[in-house]
Formats: structure tokens, C-alpha cells, sequence
């Protein structure tokens, strides 16, 4: 045990004169609480089927459906939309691309194939496929054999179907007959048919990936608890959380648009935190209980404890998805809040049911151990040799030599996050399993790989008409440009739009440059001096201004969540040293993600085995989003293995004792729960669409890096190296900051260690 340095906290008592856990008893509000559950646990069973019962008879009378909705507040992209949504209202109706092929080295235009292609479209046009009161319907069909339809090599033709709607999930039926009656007809004549446009769009599929991932969570239950009642107890409080937080949802979208990808957030983020947080305080019960405690008293006192440090852990992801609300984009903030539901409805359900159902089963928490293999000793003496526990005794002998080489790596594997490019990923990234993604792929064979991503600009006259003609003229010729539309003007003749298709596909960095140069000098040269406005839209373009919002809103972003953190662990831990640890180690192992992200994703290093097989740029929305739900959970690790290392301080260890104690306590918790939150998120790479691939692997490998490496091995030996200075409190914030700390106020405890006196001349 290291001696303390002159003027720091009195070295601590050997391990054998501590205050042994069930000698201390939690007091205060939350202790009581935690109390007044275990005591009397059928009151809460009972309540929370009610709460259930209420939300479920909400979902029913108030709730609503999934929708997406993107507004880019104040952008071109924005300015373009509303005019169109107003001008040219006839044409607001979802669009659907038939897109025919004959086998390759052959053509369509042979008289079976036509005949086969013609009746499909007449079928197509038929009273079958018309608008009804109740199912949206087709209101035309253009001709696939168009001089500008039909490709030049006579393989390809492709055929607008246009809605009377937009299409919504709801909608999915209508949009899949017309794809099965279109198939069935000309497939027997040798013509392949695929989809896309933006009527067609995969459902939110879900059930595959959380099943993968809970089976993951269950192997690695049964490995950490070795009994059967013990594993279960954090999947069924993560289905229930998790049920919980979809009904929330639900209601939340009566009243709100709320994005379809929102629930495989929900479920990423739920799952993860269900398990993890159940796990936490399951392991804290079943050592109170092998030491010694009544069922009753050990289910209290893991909750004070335990449960203080999951609703301190909950509030960190509280406070990194409110920043979001920064970003100015009304899709982000929402879609951060229901990442954020899964996290409330376990912390809620963690603080109460779990303490209930625990206090019922007490000692039956052990039962149906898992045959062959050794039971778990939860005490203290068997946890000090465990292979956590020597893992910890050699990060803090060696730690001269850990923290510079781990820092130096870390570094260097962030660094790489330089490298990442954010955009769109056009449809061309997809799987080929989907239909989108083929129907891509041959209308880039067929009429070029810009045909995929026109560039619309919209120009409202106000009496300019001209205006319209002299952008078509500037654009037609330019570099990067295949070809540009003649101005299209609606009815009044107020409105024109001109498209313009790229040379390059949508996600390329040559259609962000034909962008740039079209906004910044074709266009404004083209409206000199006229009362017409134009404005250069479409997906490339929309993504550019979702990515200058997000740049020109990130610092405060930043601030706001790293600041507000670092104020609330500087309350939780009394420490200006650990509380600014967790935000910079938190930086690192986020931009580490980040750059793997980008290595696989975008670089094609390991592309394959996220079932991808062509490379593209990051969505400019993933990684505010990511960042904010993985600086959430990232401090869940950092509170659970601190709280237990403080909790050991307080009572008597000096920092390097304390260290040690405090990762063979809890480090085969932490180490589990990473594993277990790591395979959630990796079991979202199976997904069939390519943003929760993307999310899925970020924070896969973000949490594990975290987790494993920067809480278990970094932290630990940067801890060790600072000794007592860990501690250190300017005298003045502490009087400022609520003496609001994780480990709960224990009767007959001994006097927390007070903060290191502030060197010379400090503040």
C-alpha cells in the first residue's frame, strides 16, 4: 500500500479495520425510499401494472404512428421544400420508380416484353389501384418507353408511378401491391422489376437484433451469476423497461412526429441499459446478502448505494441527450429523446420494482444453479482473488507504464477520426437484399451514376420568369453537370424548377462541390439584379446544410453537455480530478469510435462483415446523436467503478487501496455489463438498413473501448499515478457546488475523507 504524500488525505486503515457493509445503514430520502420498497414490494408490483394498465388504454385513445418529418430550419434546402409544399400541391403525393431490365446483353424492347411491361401499366391504371377512403391510391403511370425513360443500350426503362399521398407506414400495404402485381406480370416474360423512389422505403424491421442481443446478454448473465433466477431477473426488468418505454413512445407520437428509426434506438438504448443497470444493483443485493444481510436489508441497501449511482448514471444520459435540443434540428432533438425513454423507464422501474422483486426473493435468487459449474462467492475475500481483482493489483503496480502507452494508442486510434466524411450515403450503399438498392444500381447502368441524385433548384420569379432560363442556361454546360430539365413551372406560372443531374452520384465529393459552386456562384449570378430567388435543393444538398447546422451549433453542444457532466460528477465525487478524467477519457473513446466507424464504413477496411459491400460517407446526423447517447453511457461506467472506489475512500482506503478495492468489487460487473451493452449494439449491424449498422458498430466499439480499456486499465492507472491529488477540491467550489454524492449517507460510517488542501496559491 503506497504511503500518502505530505498534506493529503491520512493513510487509510488496513482492509480488516473497515466498517464492514452491514454494519453501515443507509439513511436519508432516497434510503428511505429504497426502504419503504423492500418493505412493502407487492405495493409496488401492484402499482406498476397499474402504470402499465394506463399507459397501454393512453396508447390505445391518444396514441399515434410513426412518421418522418425532417425540417433544416432557416436552410435553401428548407426555403425549397415549404415553396414547392405550397406551389405545387397537385404534386405532393408520394412517388414510386418501376424499374424494368431484361437480362443482361439482351433488351426490353422486344414485342413480348412490351406487351408484358404494357399491361402491367394498364393494370396499374385500372379502378384496382385507385385512390380510395381509405387506402391512398395511384393517380397515373407514365410510359417506361420514353426517348428519356428508355436507355440507350435498350436493356433498362424505368416508369413513374405517382401516389395521391405521401406515403406513410401505415401505407405500406397499398405500395406492396403495386410492386406484387407489377412482379407477377412481367417476370413471366423474362423482365426483372425493382422499386425505389421515396414511396418505397424498408419497413423498421425489429425482433432479429434484440433477440441476438438478449440471447448474448443471457449467455454472459449466466457466466457472472451462474444461477438461472439470477440471470433473469435484468432481462425481464429490460422487457418490461423496454415495453415501458415503447408505450411512451406511442403516446409521445399523438402528439408529435416522431421519426421511424426511433425505435431501434429505443430498443438499442433500452436493452443496454436495462440489463446493465439491473445487473449493477442484482450484484450489489447478492453480496449484502452473502454478507449477511436480511433479504429486506440487502434489497435497501442496494438500492441506496447501487441504485444512487444508476439514477446518477441515468441523469448523465438525461443531460447529454437535452443537448441535442442545441443542435437546432427538430429530427435530432426527438430522436434523442426517445433514446433517452428506454433510460428513464429503467431507471424508474430499476429504483422501485427491482427492489421489490428482489426483497420477495431474497436467498431464491440464487436457485437453479447452472450444473458442473462452481457457484459465484460474492464475498469480499473470494472477490480479492478473482482475475479482476489481480488485473487491478497490476494496472496500479505497472501504472508508469499502462497510462502512457494506453494514452498513446488511444490517441492514435482517434486520430483517425480525422479522416471521416460526412454526408449522404445514397441507396447505392444499401444491401443488395433490398429492392431499392437494386433498382439503384441498374438505373446507374442505365442512365448514369448522377441520375440517382438530381440536383433540383427551385426558383420563385416574383415576376421574373426569365430568371428560371437563365439559371438552365449557366448550369447546362457546366463541369460535373450531364444534363439539365428545362424549367418546369406550375400552374400559375410563379414557381420553376430546374434539374440538374450530376456526373457523380449523390454521396460523392464531387455532387457536394457541383452543390457548393451552384449555390455560390451559378445561381446568384444568374438572379443579379432580379427580384427572383433560387435555391439549390435536394438530398446532397440537404445533408450539406443538416452538416453546416450541426458544425456551426457543435461547440455549444459541447459545452453544454462535457460542462454540465463535469459540474454533476464534480457534485457526485467531490473531485475536479475525476470528474475532468471522465470528460476527456469520454472525448477519446468517442472519437476511437468514430474513426473505426469511419474505417469500415467509409474506408471498406472489414466492410464486409457488417453485411455492407460498397463504402460511403457517415450520415451527418449519427454522430451528434451518437455522441450524446454514448457520453451518457460511457459515465454510467465511470460512476459505477468510481462510486464503488470512492465508497472504498470514504471508509478508510488511500487512493491506490481503494482503486484496487473498488475493481475487484465491481469490476466483473463493469466488464459484464460492457460485454453485455457492446452485443446489443453489435447485433444492429444485422439490420437491413445502413444507419443502424452505422450506430450499431460506433457505439459498439465506442462502449467497449470505454469500458474495458479507459475505466478498467486507463482511469485506474492515471488514479494510481495522481494518488491523493485524485481527490483534489478547490475549498471554494466545494462550498458552491450541493453536497449531492453518489455513496449514500451511512449511519455509524466513519467521517468521509475531506477533499486535498488546494496547493500554494490556488484559487
Amino acid at each position: 500500500m503506497t504511503e500518502p504524500e505530505h498534506g493529503t488525505t491520512p493513510t487509510a486503515s488496513p482492509t480488516d479495520e473497515r466498517v464492514a457493509s452491514h454494519e453501515r445503514v443507509a439513511t436519508g430520502a432516497l434510503a428511505g425510499w429504497m426502504r419503504s420498497c423492500a418493505t412493502h414490494p407487492w405495493r409496488v408490483v401492484v402499482s406498476w401494472l397499474g402504470i402499465i394498465a394506463v399507459l397501454i388504454a393512453l396508447v390505445a385513445t391518444v396514441g399515434g404512428a410513426l412518421e418522418d418529418e425532417f425540417t433544416i430550419p432557416g436552410s435553401d434546402t428548407q426555403k425549397a421544400t415549404d415553396l414547392l409544399e405550397a406551389e405545387f400541391a397537385s404534386e405532393q403525393g408520394g412517388v414510386l420508380n418501376l424499374v424494368f431490365a431484361a437480362p443482361e446483353g439482351e433488351s426490353l424492347d422486344t414485342p413480348v416484353r412490351k406487351a408484358a411491361i404494357a399491361k402491367a401499366i394498364t393494370r396499374l391504371e385500372s379502378s384496382e389501384f385507385k385512390p380510395s377512403e381509405d387506402t391512398v391510391g395511384l393517380t397515373e403511370v407514365a410510359d417506361p418507353f420514353d426517348d428519356e425513360t428508355f436507355s440507350d443500350n435498350g436493356r433498362i426503362a424505368y416508369a413513374q408511378a405517382q401516389f395521391d399521398q405521401v406515403i406513410e407506414g401505415k401505407d405500406r400495404d397499398a405500395v406492396v401491391a403495386v410492386q406484387d402485381a407489377v412482379r407477377e406480370t412481367v417476370e413471366p416474360a423474362g423482365v426483372t422489376v425493382e422499386f425505389n423512389g421515396d414511396a418505397e422505403f424498408p419497413p423498421v424491421e425489429q425482433g432479429a437484433s434484440e433477440g441476438l442481443g438478449l440471447l448474448a446478454a443471457i449467455i454472459v448473465l449466466l457466466f457472472v451469476f451462474r444461477t438461472f433466477v439470477a440471470m433473469l431477473i435484468p432481462i425481464a426488468l429490460a422487457i418490461v423497461a423496454l415495453i415501458t418505454a415503447f408505450l411512451l413512445l406511442f403516446i409521445l407520437a399523438g402528439f408529435t412526429k416522431i421519426n421511424t428509426i426511433t425505435p431501434i434506438l429505443v430498443s438499442m438504448i433500452g436493452l443496454g441499459v436495462g440489463i446493465d443497470y439491473s445487473l449493477f444493483i442484482v450484484t450489489r443485493f447478492r453480496q449484502l446478502l452473502h454478507d449477511g444481510l436480511s433479504k429486506q436489508d440487502a434489497a435497501a441497501e442496494a438500492g441506496a448505494s447501487a441504485g444512487r449511482a444508476v439514477i446518477f448514471a441515468g441523469a448523465t444520459v438525461a443531460i447529454s441527450v437535452a443537448g441535442l435540443a442545441f443542435i437546432g434540428l427538430d429530427f435530432v432533438t426527438k430522436l434523442g429523446i426517445g433514446s433517452a425513454l428506454g433510460v428513464l423507464t429503467t431507471v424508474l422501474i430499476a429504483n422501485s420494482l427491482l427492489i421489490a422483486v428482489l426483497s420477495l426473493l431474497g436467498h431464491k435468487v440464487d436457485r437453479l444453479k447452472i450444473p458442473f459449474i462452481r457457484a459465484v462467492d460474492d464475498s469480499e475475500e473470494a472477490r480479492d482473488r478473482t482475475p479482476i481483482a489481480r488485473w487491478g493489483r497490476f494496472v496500479t503496480a505497472n501504472a508508469k507504464v499502462v497510462f502512457p502507452v494506453l494514452l498513446i494508442a488511444g490517441f492514435i486510434l482517434a486520430g483517425t477520426s480525422a479522416l471521416v466524411r460526412l454526408g449522404a450515403a445514397d441507396q447505392g450503399t444499401q444491401p443488395l437484399e433490398q429492392t431499392s438498392r437494386r433498382a439503384y444500381d441498374l438505373l446507374a447502368e442505365g442512365f448514369g451514376a448522377g441520375f440517382n441524385g438530381p440536383i433540383p433548384i427551385v426558383v420563385d420569379v416574383n415576376g421574373d420568369k426569365e430568371a428560371a432560363t437563365r439559371i438552365y442556361e449557366r448550369v447546362k454546360g457546366l463541369d460535373g453537370v450531364a444534363s439539365a430539365g428545362e424549367p418546369q413551372f406550375n400552374d400559375p406560372g410563379t414557381v420553376a424548377i430546374v434539374f440538374v443531374t450530376p456526373d457523380s452520384a449523390p454521396q460523392d465529393e464531387a455532387t457536394d462541390t457541383l452543390v457548393d459552386t451552384l449555390r455560390s456562384d451559378v445561381v446568384p449570378a444568374a438572379v443579379a439584379g432580379s427580384d427572383a430567388v433560387a435555391y439549390v435543393s435536394g438530398q446532397t444538398a440537404a445533408f450539406k446544410d443538416i452538416a453546416d447546422q450541426i458544425i456551426s451549433r457543435m461547440p455549444i453542444f459541447l459545452l453544454f453537455i462535457i460542462g454540465v457532466t463535469f459540474i454533476v460528477l464534480a457534485m457526485a465525487f467531490r473531485s475536479i480530478v475525476v470528474s475532468a478524467t471522465a470528460a476527456v477519457t469520454t472525448l477519446l473513446s468517442a472519437f476511437i469510435g468514430f474513426g473505426v466507424l469511419g474505417l469500415v464504413v467509409q474506408q471498406g477496411h472489414l466492410l464486409g462483415l457488417t453485411g455492407l459491400d460498397k463504402t460511403g460517407p457517415i450520415e451527418t446526423f449519427v454522430p451528434p446523436i451518437a455522441f450524446a447517447i454514448l457520453f451518457g453511457l460511457s459515465m454510467d461506467y465511470m460512476v459505477f467503478i468510481m462510486s464503488r472506489i470512492r465508497e472504498e475512500h470514504v471508509h478508510g482506503l488511500d487512493t491506490r487501496a481503494a482503486v484496487e478495492h473498488g475493481i475487484s468489487a465491481i469490476g466483473r460487473v463493469v466488464v459484464a455489463a460492457a460485454l453485455i451493452m457492446g452485443t446489443v449494439f453489435a447485433a444492429f449491424i444485422l439490420s437491413a438498413d445502413r444507419v443502424p449498422k452505422e450506430f450499431g458498430l460506433l457505439l459498439a466499439v465506442a462502449i467497449l473501448t470505454d469500458a474495458l480499456v479507459v475505466r478498467m486499465t486507463l482511469v485506474p492507472a492515471f488514479l494510481t499515478l495522481m494518488g491523493e491529488k485524485s481527490w483534489y477540491m478547490p475549498r471554494w467550489l466545494d462550498r458552491v457546488l450541493p453536497n449531492l454524492t453518489i455513496e449514500a449517507p451511512h449511519a455509524g460510517a466513519p467521517t468521509p475523507a475531506t477533499p486535498a488542501p488546494e496547493p500554494a496559491g490556488g484559487s
